[in-house]
């Protein structure tokens, strides 16, 4: 009869303690919808996307948590203009930075005394860290978890459809050929991981010239809904490009407070309403 393996980290005599990874989950219980934002290259504004996003679904009341898993270029609590390092509560867990009453953020940022150094990790580290930012986080009850992760198809995102079988994701594009290339793999990595698509986004979906008004379609035209069509996929609506977003994203404001009655602002909230249904 062949000899029984242990379990990793298992002393003779001893029974398994519990799965952190299934701890992790267990922690996620309060919490109704989880949005994992995703995109097969960078550069398509996914963070950017995410940040607003949340701010829109926060504007409607809900209360809404925002989760920073990439790791090794945080930018969302720059975006916000937050500021400060994480704290823990009398169970010893992280307490998020509060954005206002229904948002708040973790971040890795919000863990680093110097922001300029690098965090070289691999993807056990990695898996751990993320681990601890969805299980070792006091965030309450609430209505949307959006986590923004980082491009591609690594550690990080196979991290949180391992950790939250439940995440549904959003795919940000822009419209040209070379990153709808792109989105195919991250529609082949939810396929494989069998995490639901919820929808596409497409980014950067046109300029309109503040001189003439005409709108220059900057990135091509229509390529994430003519992907969406074809992967029979939800579109879930276009947003356009504007350097006000960049300034906004530069200087730490919400563009959608500053620019309220703008198309941008519009479309979110019209793509929050999609998500909050």
């Amino acid at each position: 009869m062949a000899t029984p393996t242990k379990n990793k980290g298992q002393i003779a005599g001893q029974m398994p303690g519990p799965d952190p990874d299934e701890q992790a989950r267990q922690s996620l219980t309060r919490i109704k919808q989880k949005f994992i934002i995703m995109s097969g290259k960078g550069g398509v504004g996914k963070t950017s996307v995410s940040v607003n996003l949340a701010i829109a679904l926060a504007g409607m009341g809900h209360q809404v948590g925002l989760l920073d898993v990439d790791l090794h270029g945080p930018d969302i609590p720059h975006m916000l203009g937050i500021s400060g390092m994480l704290k823990a509560d009398d169970t010893q867990k992280m307490v998020p930075i509060a954005y206002s009453d229904h948002l708040k953020i973790i971040s890795m940022e919000s863990l680093m005394p110097n922001r300029d150094e690098a965090v070289i990790w691999r993807g056990p580290v990695k898996h751990g860290a993320i681990r601890q930012f969805i299980g070792d986080v006091s965030w309450g009850d609430l209505d949307y978890l959006i986590i923004d992760c980082p491009p591609g198809t690594g550690d990080e995102p196979l991290t949180v459809a391992q950790l939250i079988p439940d995440a549904k994701a959003v795919i940000v594009t822009t419209p040209q050929e070379v990153a709808l290339a792109d989105i195919r793999k991250s529609i082949s990595f939810c396929k494989n991981v069998r995490m639901e698509i919820f929808g596409i986004i497409e980014n950067m979906s046109g300029f309109t010239c503040p001189h003439c008004h005409k709108v220059v379609e900057l990135f091509g035209e229509g390529g994430g809904e003519k992907t969406a069509r074809n992967y029979d996929i939800p579109f879930l609506g276009k947003i356009a490009f504007d350097p006000e977003m960049v300034r906004c994203s530069d200087n730490g404001m919400a563009f959608q407070q500053q620019f309220t009655q703008s198309p941008i602002t519009a479309a979110f909230k019209k793509i929050a309403e999609k998500m909050a249904v």
